[in-house]
C-alpha cells in the first residue's frame, strides 16, 4: 500500500558540470508526422510565392512568408484546439510584424530597433513558454519581426505590408487545418498511440530493468501529452474522444503497475490506431464509467490564468532580452550591416536551463556554418531567376522541417540558407559578403548569447522544486486519504489519481531543469527520488482500488474487498 516506506536513495556525489560536445550532435529518431509540418509549410509558401513572381513583385515576399510560416505550429493538436492556437499565432506573428514596421518607419537608429528586437524577442519567448504553444516556438516569431525591423519602410506602407502578411496567415491557417475531414481525430489518435508504446517499453523492463528510470519518465510524459491532447479541446468528447481516453487510461494503469501489464496488448492497441478504422475497445466495461468520471471533471475545470504562468519565466525572459540586445550590439560594433542574424541565433539558444542552453548552442554553430557552404551550392541556381529563387526556397523550407526532428542542428543547415536566401528577394547580393557576415553574426551570437544565459542565474529553479515536491506530497497525501476510506467516489478517486500523476511529471521536470543550472545548488536528488518512489506506490494502489488490476496475491478486485 501507499503507506509503505519508499527505499532510501544513496545520495551520489555531486557530478562536475561538462560541456558536452558530441552529444549534442547525435542524431535521434525523425518524428512520426515529420512530413506533416514539411509539406504543410511548402503548401502553404509556395502559391503567395509564385504569385508575386507572376507579378514581377518578388520584393514583397518577405511579407507574405511572414504569414505562410504560420503553417508550421501546432500539428500536434486535435483540429478543435489546433484553429485556436493558429488563429492566436497568426495574430501573434502580425502583431510582431506590425511593431517591427512601424519602429522601422519611424527611426533608423540601429541601437534603437536592436533594442525593439530584443524586447520582441523576451515578450515572444516568454509567451510561447507560458501557452506551451509548440515548435517551432518563438524562434520564428523573431526571426520575422527583427528581419522587418531593418527593411527600409514608410509609415504609409505598414497596412498594405501588414495586409499581405495577414492573406498569407488566413491561408496557411486553412492549411494547417486542411486534414481536418479525412482524419478527424488524427492528432489525438497519434498521442494516444505515443502514450501506448511509451508504456509498453516501460512495462517492458518490469519496472526495475535496465533503463527502467528513463522509459519511466519518458511514458509518463508521453501519458500527459496524450492527456493534454484529447482535454485541449475542451468540448463534449465524441464516442471516438471516449474511447481514445480509456486507452490512455490503459497506459496509466501500465505505468502504475509495469511487472501487471502486457506489453504486447500495449503495442497491438498503438498499431491499430494507425489509420482511421475503430478504436479499439479495451474490453473492460465495468470500469470504464468510473475511469472517466474524473476526465469529464477536469475537462470542466478552467485553465489557470496566464500571468500565473508567466512570473516563472521571468529569468529565461530576461535572459532573453539581454542576450538579444548584446548580440546586436555587438555585431553593430563589428560593423556588420544585419545585426538581427545575430539577435535571432542568441534568441535561438534560451532553454529550460544553462546545459540545454549550451547544447542549442552548440547545434546552431554547427548548422549554421555547415549551412553556409550549403547556401554558396545552391546560389548559382537561385540566380537564374526569381522561379528559381523561390523553388530553392521551397526545397530548404521542406528540408528543414523534414530533418530538424533528427536534431536541431541537421534542421538549421537548411534553415540558413533559407535566411541567406530570403535577403535575395530584394535583388541579388554578393554570396561572399552575404556567408562572411552570417559566418561571424552567428559566432557573436552564440557566445554573446550564452555569456548572458550563464550571466543570468534562475534563482527559481530550486524553488520551483520545492514546489513540485510539495505538490506532489499533497497529491500523494491526498489519494491515500481516499484509499483509507471505505467506498471512495470514483470520480474523486480517478482524479485523484490523475492529479498525482501530474504532479509527479511536473517534479521531475523541475528536478531536471534544476539540474542544468549552474551557479545554482542542485536539487536534493534523494528527496525527489524518495517522491517519486511513494507517488508511484500510491499510484499502484489507486488503479487497484478501482479494480483496474487484480489485487496481489486474493486475484481479486480490490475494490470488491473490505479495508
Amino acid at each position: 500500500m501507499s503507506s509503505t516506506p519508499p527505499t532510501p536513495v544513496p545520495t551520489a556525489p555531486r557530478a562536475a558540470r561538462r560541456l558536452p560536445l558530441a552529444a549534442a550532435l547525435r542524431l535521434g529518431r525523425p518524428s512520426d508526422i515529420w512530413f506533416k509540418p514539411a509539406l504543410s509549410v511548402v503548401a502553404a509558401v509556395a502559391p503567395p510565392s509564385l504569385l508575386l513572381v507572376a507579378l514581377g513583385r518578388l520584393d514583397l515576399a518577405m511579407y507574405t512568408m511572414a504569414g505562410s510560416l504560420c503553417a508550421l505550429y501546432a500539428h500536434n493538436r486535435p483540429y478543435a484546439a489546433r484553429a485556436r492556437v493558429l488563429a492566436w499565432v497568426v495574430l501573434g506573428m502580425l502583431g510582431g510584424l506590425a511593431v517591427s514596421l512601424v519602429a522601422a518607419s519611424l527611426t533608423g537608429n540601429a541601437v534603437v530597433l536592436v533594442t525593439v528586437g530584443a524586447v520582441l524577442a523576451a515578450v515572444q519567448k516568454a509567451l510561447c513558454d507560458a501557452t506551451r504553444v509548440g515548435p517551432p516556438g518563438h524562434v520564428i516569431l523573431t526571426f520575422v519581426s527583427s528581419a522587418a525591423l531593418f527593411v527600409p519602410q514608410t509609415l504609409g506602407q505598414v497596412p498594405g505590408h501588414l495586409a499581405l502578411a495577414a492573406a498569407a496567415g488566413v491561408w496557411a491557417y486553412l492549411v494547417g487545418m486542411a486534414p481536418a475531414p479525412l482524419r478527424p481525430h488524427g492528432p489525438e489518435r497519434r498521442a494516444t498511440a505515443q502514450a501506448l508504446n511509451a508504456a509498453a517499453a516501460y512495462a517492458g523492463t518490469g519496472g526495475t530493468g535496465d533503463g527502467h528510470t528513463g522509459a519511466r519518465a519518458a511514458a509518463y510524459t508521453a501519458v500527459q501529452a496524450a492527456w493534454h491532447s484529447l482535454l485541449s479541446t475542451g468540448d463534449r468528447p465524441s464516442a471516438t474522444r471516449r474511447a481514445l481516453e480509456r486507452l490512455v487510461v490503459r497506459a496509466e494503469v501500465a505505468l502504475a503497475a509495469p511487472a501487471d501489464a502486457d506489453p504486447v496488448r500495449l503495442r497491438a492497441w498503438a498499431r491499430a490506431l494507425r489509420g482511421t478504422g475503430a478504436v479499439p475497445r479495451t474490453d473492460d466495461s465495468r470500469a470504464d464509467a468510473g475511469e472517466l468520471l474524473g476526465v469529464a471533471a477536469e475537462r470542466a475545470t478552467p485553465p489557470r490564468p496566464l500571468w500565473t504562468r508567466l512570473g516563472p519565466l521571468t529569468p529565461i525572459a530576461v535572459r532573453t532580452a539581454l542576450g538579444c540586445a548584446l548580440a546586436g550590439y555587438a555585431s553593430l560594433a563589428l560593423g556588420i550591416g544585419r545585426p538581427y542574424w545575430a539577435l535571432v541565433t542568441a534568441a535561438s539558444l534560451y532553454q529550460a536551463n544553462i546545459t540545454l542552453t549550451w547544447n542549442r548552442a552548440v547545434q546552431r554553430v554547427v548548422g549554421n556554418l555547415a549551412g553556409v557552404l550549403l547556401f554558396a551550392a545552391l546560389v548559382p541556381v537561385a540566380h537564374l531567376g526569381p522561379l528559381a529563387l523561390v523553388l530553392c526556397c521551397l526545397l530548404c523550407n521542406f528540408g528543414a522541417e523534414a530533418l530538424i526532428g533528427r536534431n536541431y542542428w541537421l534542421g538549421t543547415v537548411c534553415v540558413t540558407p533559407l535566411a541567406l536566401l530570403v535577403t535575395e528577394f530584394a535583388g541579388h547580393q554578393r554570396p561572399g559578403d552575404l556567408i562572411t557576415e552570417r559566418a561571424v553574426d552567428t559566432l557573436v551570437g552564440a557566445l554573446v548569447g550564452f555569456a548572458a544565459a550563464v550571466a543570468v542565474t534562475n534563482r527559481r529553479a530550486g524553488d520551483r522544486v520545492e514546489r513540485a515536491l510539495t505538490a506532489a506530497d499533497r497529491a500523494r497525501e491526498h489519494a491515500a486519504r481516499l484509499l483509507a476510506g471505505p467506498r471512495p467516489a470514483p470520480a474523486a478517486l480517478d482524479a485523484a489519481r490523475r492529479g498525482l500523476a501530474a504532479a509527479l511529471v511536473d517534479l521531475r521536470a523541475a528536478a531536471d531543469a534544476a539540474s542544468g543550472e549552474w551557479w545554482q545548488r542542485a536539487p536534493d536528488q534523494e528527496r525527489v527520488v524518495l517522491a517519486e518512489q511513494s507517488g508511484h506506490r500510491t499510484l499502484a494502489a489507486t488503479v487497484r482500488r478501482q479494480g483496474l488490476l487484480p489485487d496481489p496475491g486474493t486475484g481479486t478486485n480490490t475494490e470488491d474487498v473490505r479495508p
